[in-house]
Protein backbone atom coordinates (compact mmCIF):
# COMPACT_ATOMS: atom_id res chain seq x y z
CA UNK A 1 0.00 0.00 0.00
CA UNK A 2 3.04 2.32 0.08
CA UNK A 3 4.04 4.94 2.74
CA UNK A 4 2.03 7.66 1.85
CA UNK A 5 -1.05 5.37 2.40
CA UNK A 6 0.08 4.52 5.86
CA UNK A 7 0.18 7.75 6.51
CA UNK A 8 -3.28 8.95 4.94
CA UNK A 9 -4.69 6.00 7.43
CA UNK A 10 -3.01 7.08 10.51
CA UNK A 11 -3.87 10.80 9.91
CA UNK A 12 -7.47 9.36 9.75
CA UNK A 13 -7.63 8.40 13.01
CA UNK A 14 -6.84 12.28 14.22
CA UNK A 15 -10.43 12.69 15.81
CA UNK A 16 -10.46 16.41 15.27
CA UNK A 17 -10.04 18.16 12.31
CA UNK A 18 -9.46 21.52 14.25
CA UNK A 19 -8.52 22.36 17.79
CA UNK A 20 -8.12 26.38 18.18
CA UNK A 21 -9.22 27.56 21.27
CA UNK A 22 -11.95 30.18 21.75
CA UNK A 23 -10.67 32.32 24.63
CA UNK A 24 -9.25 35.74 23.27
CA UNK A 25 -8.44 38.95 25.50
CA UNK A 26 -8.55 42.56 24.23
CA UNK A 27 -6.85 45.08 26.57
CA UNK A 28 -7.23 48.92 25.81
CA UNK A 29 -5.05 51.20 28.48
CA UNK A 30 -5.72 55.02 28.31
CA UNK A 31 -6.39 58.15 30.32
CA UNK A 32 -6.18 56.48 33.00
CA UNK A 33 -7.94 54.00 32.97
CA UNK A 34 -7.87 50.24 31.24
CA UNK A 35 -10.32 48.41 30.40
CA UNK A 36 -10.20 44.14 29.51
CA UNK A 37 -12.67 42.26 27.97
CA UNK A 38 -12.27 38.53 27.97
CA UNK A 39 -14.60 36.25 25.53
CA UNK A 40 -14.14 32.67 26.57
CA UNK A 41 -16.56 29.67 26.35
CA UNK A 42 -19.22 30.24 29.47
CA UNK A 43 -20.06 26.68 29.92
CA UNK A 44 -16.03 25.25 29.74
CA UNK A 45 -14.99 28.22 32.16
CA UNK A 46 -18.25 26.75 34.54
CA UNK A 47 -16.82 23.60 35.16
CA UNK A 48 -13.29 24.75 35.76
CA UNK A 49 -14.58 26.65 38.40
CA UNK A 50 -17.11 24.51 39.82
CA UNK A 51 -14.66 22.04 39.72
CA UNK A 52 -11.99 24.38 42.11
CA UNK A 53 -14.15 25.44 44.22
CA UNK A 54 -16.43 22.06 45.14
CA UNK A 55 -19.86 22.72 44.26
CA UNK A 56 -21.79 21.27 40.81
CA UNK A 57 -21.95 23.27 37.99
CA UNK A 58 -25.85 23.10 37.85
CA UNK A 59 -26.16 24.79 40.87
CA UNK A 60 -24.00 28.17 40.50
CA UNK A 61 -22.73 30.71 37.99
CA UNK A 62 -19.74 32.37 37.09
CA UNK A 63 -20.81 35.18 38.80
CA UNK A 64 -21.39 33.74 42.35
CA UNK A 65 -17.83 32.40 41.76
CA UNK A 66 -15.88 35.72 41.14
CA UNK A 67 -13.64 35.28 44.17
CA UNK A 68 -11.98 31.92 42.95
CA UNK A 69 -12.44 33.28 39.43
CA UNK A 70 -9.83 35.89 40.68
CA UNK A 71 -7.25 33.40 42.29
CA UNK A 72 -5.98 32.68 38.50
CA UNK A 73 -6.33 36.54 36.86
CA UNK A 74 -3.53 38.54 37.29
CA UNK A 75 -2.93 42.75 36.16
CA UNK A 76 -0.06 44.09 37.40
CA UNK A 77 1.52 47.57 36.94
CA UNK A 78 5.35 47.62 37.12
CA UNK A 79 4.95 44.13 38.93
CA UNK A 80 2.32 45.26 41.37
CA UNK A 81 -0.84 43.40 41.09
CA UNK A 82 -3.83 45.47 40.79
CA UNK A 83 -7.80 44.12 42.07
CA UNK A 84 -10.03 45.04 39.05
CA UNK A 85 -13.83 45.60 38.92
CA UNK A 86 -15.41 42.59 37.27
CA UNK A 87 -18.43 42.83 35.23
CA UNK A 88 -20.62 39.38 34.06
CA UNK A 89 -22.51 38.64 30.82
CA UNK A 90 -23.36 34.96 29.35
CA UNK A 91 -24.97 35.05 26.08
CA UNK A 92 -25.86 31.41 24.86
CA UNK A 93 -22.31 29.70 25.03
CA UNK A 94 -20.04 32.15 25.33
CA UNK A 95 -19.17 34.44 28.58
CA UNK A 96 -18.00 38.15 28.61
CA UNK A 97 -16.18 39.32 31.34
CA UNK A 98 -15.22 42.97 31.74
CA UNK A 99 -12.66 44.12 33.57
CA UNK A 100 -12.03 47.38 34.50
CA UNK A 101 -9.59 50.12 36.83
CA UNK A 102 -7.50 52.78 37.50
CA UNK A 103 -3.67 52.58 36.21
CA UNK A 104 -1.82 53.50 39.36
CA UNK A 105 -0.18 56.54 38.63
CA UNK A 106 3.47 56.92 37.53
CA UNK A 107 2.93 52.80 36.40
CA UNK A 108 5.51 52.60 33.19
CA UNK A 109 4.93 48.48 32.17
CA UNK A 110 1.46 46.34 32.12
CA UNK A 111 1.52 42.82 32.30
CA UNK A 112 -1.51 40.29 32.12
CA UNK A 113 -1.92 36.78 33.11
CA UNK A 114 -4.81 34.44 32.60
CA UNK A 115 -5.08 30.95 34.28
CA UNK A 116 -8.37 29.26 33.08
CA UNK A 117 -7.48 27.88 29.56
CA UNK A 118 -4.68 26.09 28.95
CA UNK A 119 -5.09 26.57 24.81
CA UNK A 120 -3.11 29.30 22.96
CA UNK A 121 -4.69 32.75 23.21
CA UNK A 122 -4.88 35.63 22.04
CA UNK A 123 -3.87 39.20 23.85
CA UNK A 124 -5.06 42.62 22.00
CA UNK A 125 -3.56 45.37 23.93
CA UNK A 126 -4.34 48.67 21.94
CA UNK A 127 -4.94 46.82 18.79
CA UNK A 128 -2.06 44.87 19.13
CA UNK A 129 -1.80 41.52 19.49
CA UNK A 130 0.04 38.95 21.53
CA UNK A 131 0.29 35.40 21.73
CA UNK A 132 -0.15 33.44 24.74
CA UNK A 133 0.20 29.51 25.42
CA UNK A 134 -2.24 28.77 28.67
CA UNK A 135 -1.11 30.00 32.00
CA UNK A 136 1.77 32.13 30.34
CA UNK A 137 2.56 35.79 31.34
CA UNK A 138 2.77 38.46 29.09
CA UNK A 139 5.66 40.22 28.32
CA UNK A 140 6.13 43.87 30.02
CA UNK A 141 3.80 46.16 27.77
CA UNK A 142 5.18 49.66 28.14
CA UNK A 143 2.31 51.84 29.01
CA UNK A 144 3.97 54.63 26.75
CA UNK A 145 3.64 52.75 23.82
CA UNK A 146 1.15 49.36 24.51
CA UNK A 147 1.42 48.27 20.93
CA UNK A 148 3.96 45.60 19.89
CA UNK A 149 6.36 46.15 16.48
CA UNK A 150 4.39 45.37 13.13
CA UNK A 151 7.29 42.75 12.97
CA UNK A 152 5.74 40.91 15.42
CA UNK A 153 1.95 40.76 14.04
CA UNK A 154 3.74 39.46 10.80
CA UNK A 155 5.20 36.48 12.85
CA UNK A 156 2.18 35.69 15.12
CA UNK A 157 -0.27 35.51 12.03
CA UNK A 158 2.07 33.80 9.80
CA UNK A 159 3.02 30.87 12.65
CA UNK A 160 -1.23 31.04 13.40
CA UNK A 161 -1.68 30.72 9.19
CA UNK A 162 0.81 27.59 8.83
CA UNK A 163 -0.19 25.81 12.09
CA UNK A 164 -4.05 26.06 11.17
CA UNK A 165 -2.73 23.71 8.63
CA UNK A 166 -0.02 22.24 9.85
CA UNK A 167 -1.09 20.14 12.07
CA UNK A 168 -4.25 21.44 13.20
CA UNK A 169 -6.16 21.83 9.83
CA UNK A 170 -6.24 17.75 8.75
CA UNK A 171 -8.95 18.22 6.67
CA UNK A 172 -7.32 21.12 4.23
CA UNK A 173 -4.56 19.11 4.49
CA UNK A 174 -6.54 16.25 3.12
CA UNK A 175 -7.65 18.70 0.59
CA UNK A 176 -4.30 19.39 -0.69
CA UNK A 177 -3.13 15.64 -0.77
CA UNK A 178 -5.91 15.01 -2.83
CA UNK A 179 -4.95 17.48 -5.17
CA UNK A 180 -1.46 16.21 -5.37
CA UNK A 181 -3.04 12.85 -5.92
CA UNK A 182 -4.38 13.21 -8.92
CA UNK A 183 -0.73 13.89 -10.78
CA UNK A 184 2.27 14.58 -9.45
CA UNK A 185 3.76 16.51 -12.03
CA UNK A 186 4.43 20.35 -11.55
CA UNK A 187 2.36 21.91 -13.89
CA UNK A 188 -0.83 19.69 -12.47
CA UNK A 189 -0.15 20.48 -9.15
CA UNK A 190 0.52 24.39 -9.23
CA UNK A 191 -2.54 24.59 -12.08
CA UNK A 192 -5.07 23.27 -8.71
CA UNK A 193 -2.67 25.06 -6.20
CA UNK A 194 -3.21 28.34 -7.65
CA UNK A 195 -6.99 28.16 -7.96
CA UNK A 196 -7.14 26.89 -4.79
CA UNK A 197 -4.84 29.66 -3.62
CA UNK A 198 -6.88 32.49 -5.33
CA UNK A 199 -10.54 31.35 -4.39
CA UNK A 200 -9.51 30.73 -0.55
CA UNK A 201 -7.73 34.39 -0.55
CA UNK A 202 -11.16 35.93 -2.04
CA UNK A 203 -13.11 34.22 0.68
CA UNK A 204 -11.04 35.01 3.15
CA UNK A 205 -10.48 38.28 2.48
CA UNK A 206 -14.80 39.42 1.93
CA UNK A 207 -15.26 36.86 5.24
CA UNK A 208 -12.81 39.45 7.52
CA UNK A 209 -14.05 42.19 5.88
CA UNK A 210 -17.83 41.23 6.84
CA UNK A 211 -18.58 41.27 3.03
CA UNK A 212 -19.83 37.92 3.23
CA UNK A 213 -21.40 35.91 6.20
CA UNK A 214 -21.89 31.78 5.45
CA UNK A 215 -22.68 29.88 9.09
CA UNK A 216 -19.98 27.21 10.11
CA UNK A 217 -23.09 24.35 10.09
CA UNK A 218 -23.63 24.74 5.97
CA UNK A 219 -19.37 25.48 5.89
CA UNK A 220 -17.77 22.90 7.79
CA UNK A 221 -19.79 20.06 6.33
CA UNK A 222 -19.30 21.25 2.41
CA UNK A 223 -15.49 21.26 3.29
CA UNK A 224 -15.88 17.88 4.10
CA UNK A 225 -18.07 16.44 0.66
CA UNK A 226 -15.35 18.85 -1.24
CA UNK A 227 -12.98 16.61 0.31
CA UNK A 228 -14.68 13.36 -0.29
CA UNK A 229 -15.49 14.72 -4.17
CA UNK A 230 -11.70 15.43 -5.13
CA UNK A 231 -10.66 12.00 -3.34
CA UNK A 232 -13.30 9.84 -5.31
CA UNK A 233 -12.62 11.44 -8.54
CA UNK A 234 -8.55 10.95 -8.50
CA UNK A 235 -9.95 6.81 -7.91
CA UNK A 236 -11.61 7.00 -11.44
CA UNK A 237 -9.73 10.24 -13.26
CA UNK A 238 -5.97 9.92 -14.68
CA UNK A 239 -5.29 13.30 -16.02
CA UNK A 240 -5.89 16.57 -14.84
CA UNK A 241 -9.08 18.19 -16.56
CA UNK A 242 -10.18 21.71 -17.45
CA UNK A 243 -13.21 20.92 -15.55
CA UNK A 244 -10.99 19.72 -12.86
CA UNK A 245 -9.64 23.29 -12.06
CA UNK A 246 -13.02 25.26 -11.97
CA UNK A 247 -14.39 22.35 -9.53
CA UNK A 248 -11.38 23.21 -6.91
CA UNK A 249 -11.59 26.82 -7.41
CA UNK A 250 -15.72 26.54 -6.13
CA UNK A 251 -14.28 24.17 -3.22
CA UNK A 252 -11.21 27.35 -2.39
CA UNK A 253 -14.21 29.51 -1.85
CA UNK A 254 -15.52 27.30 0.59
CA UNK A 255 -11.88 26.52 2.54
CA UNK A 256 -11.42 30.15 2.36
CA UNK A 257 -14.90 30.54 4.38
CA UNK A 258 -13.99 28.03 6.91
CA UNK A 259 -10.28 29.63 7.38
CA UNK A 260 -12.22 32.86 8.40
CA UNK A 261 -13.98 31.48 10.65
CA UNK A 262 -11.19 30.04 12.57
CA UNK A 263 -9.47 33.71 12.18
CA UNK A 264 -12.60 35.58 13.28
CA UNK A 265 -12.25 33.27 16.84
CA UNK A 266 -8.96 34.74 17.83
CA UNK A 267 -9.57 38.35 15.98
CA UNK A 268 -7.21 40.61 13.98
CA UNK A 269 -5.84 43.36 15.74
CA UNK A 270 -7.28 46.74 14.52
CA UNK A 271 -3.90 48.51 13.93
CA UNK A 272 -2.53 45.72 11.89
CA UNK A 273 -5.44 44.17 10.34
CA UNK A 274 -4.90 43.90 6.85
CA UNK A 275 -1.09 43.10 7.42
CA UNK A 276 -2.00 40.33 9.93
CA UNK A 277 -4.91 39.23 6.95
CA UNK A 278 -2.04 39.60 4.79
CA UNK A 279 0.04 36.99 6.97
CA UNK A 280 -2.06 34.79 8.26
CA UNK A 281 -2.94 34.09 4.37
CA UNK A 282 0.42 33.50 3.25
CA UNK A 283 1.02 30.94 6.72
CA UNK A 284 -1.30 29.03 5.20
CA UNK A 285 0.04 29.08 2.00
CA UNK A 286 2.93 27.88 3.36
CA UNK A 287 1.14 25.21 5.38
CA UNK A 288 -0.09 23.79 1.88
CA UNK A 289 2.99 23.60 -0.19
CA UNK A 290 4.67 21.80 3.27
CA UNK A 291 2.19 19.43 2.90
CA UNK A 292 2.90 19.29 -0.96
CA UNK A 293 6.29 18.73 -0.59
CA UNK A 294 6.32 16.08 2.27
CA UNK A 295 4.02 13.95 0.15
CA UNK A 296 6.98 14.81 -3.23
CA UNK A 297 9.94 13.57 -0.76
CA UNK A 298 7.71 10.61 0.77
CA UNK A 299 6.56 8.48 -2.20
CA UNK A 300 6.63 10.71 -4.94
CA UNK A 301 10.66 11.21 -5.64
CA UNK A 302 11.15 7.58 -4.77
CA UNK A 303 7.82 6.00 -6.59
CA UNK A 304 5.96 8.32 -8.59
CA UNK A 305 7.18 6.82 -11.87
CA UNK A 306 6.46 3.05 -11.25
CA UNK A 307 3.43 1.88 -12.85
CA UNK A 308 2.12 0.40 -9.97
CA UNK A 309 2.59 3.94 -8.11
CA UNK A 310 -1.35 4.76 -9.40
CA UNK A 311 -3.01 1.08 -7.66
CA UNK A 312 -0.86 0.81 -5.04
CA UNK A 313 -0.92 4.29 -3.20
CA UNK A 314 -3.08 6.77 -5.29
CA UNK A 315 -6.15 4.64 -5.12
CA UNK A 316 -5.86 3.25 -1.76
CA UNK A 317 -4.88 6.84 -0.26
CA UNK A 318 -7.61 8.35 -2.09
CA UNK A 319 -10.19 6.02 -1.20
CA UNK A 320 -8.98 6.25 2.98
CA UNK A 321 -9.14 10.39 2.15
CA UNK A 322 -12.88 9.85 0.98
CA UNK A 323 -13.76 7.62 3.83
CA UNK A 324 -12.40 9.92 6.34
CA UNK A 325 -14.21 13.12 4.72
CA UNK A 326 -17.70 10.78 4.03
CA UNK A 327 -17.33 10.38 7.88
CA UNK A 328 -16.63 13.96 8.61
CA UNK A 329 -19.89 15.08 6.46
CA UNK A 330 -22.15 12.70 8.71
CA UNK A 331 -20.58 14.12 11.92
CA UNK A 332 -20.61 17.88 10.90
CA UNK A 333 -24.53 17.41 9.49
CA UNK A 334 -25.93 15.59 12.98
Amino acid sequence: MGRFAAIALLAAGIAQAHEIGTSRVAVALSSGEYKVELVTDAAALLEKLAAVSGVPPAGVSIESLDEVFRRRVHLAFDGVETRPSIAYSVDGPTAQIRLTGQIPSGAQQFTWNYGWTFASYSLSVNGATEWLEGTQTSKPIPLWSASPAGRSTVWRYLFLGFTHIVPKGLDHMLFVLGIYLLCGKTRTVLSQVSAFTVAHSITLGLSMYGVLSVPPRIVEPAIAISIAYVAIENIFLKQLRAWRIGLVFVFGLLHGMGFAGALKEVGLPRADFLTALLTFNVGVETGQLAVILAAFLTVGWWFGNRRWYRSRVVIPASAMIACTAVYWTIERLI
